[in-house]
């Protein structure tokens, strides 16, 4: 059973990672803020999962009637997204962007079309924004949920109790906070390009943060320095807002730096490569942490 549930663990994530990729692809012939609604979707659906878990907690305390409500929904889902798909050619504004993406694309008289796309000259334009992107995820995912999951809360008059306070404010405010930022670039776009990276490269600050709070409270050596409650929630509250925000306008940025407008899909896929490629990296640096708090590097 073990196993069985392996292989079909590692079939589901590459069929995922086919799936979300062709996705940015279609999404980057389109208007920026179809990028940003991909990136948007996913982080609606944790919110909805997290108010979900909070749910069956207060309503249903049997994790087999959970499972049945998450796999029903996730089902769901799914059907609504396949219907999407083969709803999309009867868009006019589907159809139009498609259009003008077969006029750009078209090989002009003078200058030969080459069979196999450029992909090393795309990469040499858009690789600031695929690296913007894998820090972003990367950071995000080497403290959530690894991390922040297994911080306790201080102190006992604090609104919520035990039973809710890592699934409230660990899953519910991250993706709730995330869907927030993800909004906002539809509005504000700042910074620019050219200046994404020292929003991204200062969010790195959250790693050391977070082990500083009261993580694995137990076990831990090092000494916690943000003793409040309230401190951690302002600093998870920041923490997924920056991850919405940030990663919405990287993933709009560069299917945009690309200078062929024929090469947006590629880019668009070579920045979702890099966010698979950030996630995988924060998921296995997260390993680390609990060494780190509890002083055992060996």
């Amino acid at each position: 059973f073990f196993y069985v549930t392996m292989a079909l663990v590692v079939l589901l994530n590459m069929a995922c990672g086919v799936y979300q990729n062709s996705i940015y692809g279609v999404a980057a012939r389109l208007p920026g803020k179809y990028s940003n609604a991909v990136v948007l979707g996913s982080n609606i659906s944790g919110t909805a999962t997290s108010l979900l878990n909070i749910f069956t907690i207060a309503a249903s305390p049997n994790a087999r009637t959970a499972a049945i409500y998450y796999f029903l929904s996730a089902l769901l889902v799914l059907l609504l997204c396949l219907d999407s798909y083969f709803a999309l050619p009867l868009l006019r504004c589907y159809r139009h962007h498609q259009r003008l993406a077969a006029m750009a694309s078209a090989p002009s008289s003078r200058t030969p079309r080459s069979r196999r796309p450029p992909y090393w000259l795309v990469f040499k334009q858009v690789w600031p924004q695929c690296l913007n992107v894998f820090l972003i995820f990367f950071v995000t995912l080497a403290a959530f949920p690894a991390v922040t999951s297994d911080i306790k809360r201080i102190d006992k008059a604090f609104p919520l109790d035990d039973k809710y306070f890592t699934a409230t404010v660990c899953f519910l405010f991250f993706n709730l906070f995330a869907m927030l930022g993800n909004i906002l670039p539809i509005w504000v776009r700042w910074p620019g390009p050219r200046f994404l990276w020292v929003a991204v490269v200062a969010r790195l600050v959250f790693l050391p943060l977070f082990l500083l709070c009261n993580y694995l409270p137990e076990d831990r050596v090092l000494p916690v320095w943000v003793s409040s409650d309230w401190g951690f929630v302002a600093a998870m509250i920041v923490f997924a807002w920056s991850s919405g925000y940030l990663s919405s306008l990287a993933m709009m940025y560069a299917p945009r730096a690309a200078t062929s407008p024929e090469h947006a899909p590629i880019a668009g896929m070579m920045a979702a490569f890099f966010l698979v490629l950030g996630l995988v990296a924060g998921g296995n640096t997260a390993f680390l942490a609990p060494r780190i708090a509890k002083g055992s590097w060996f």
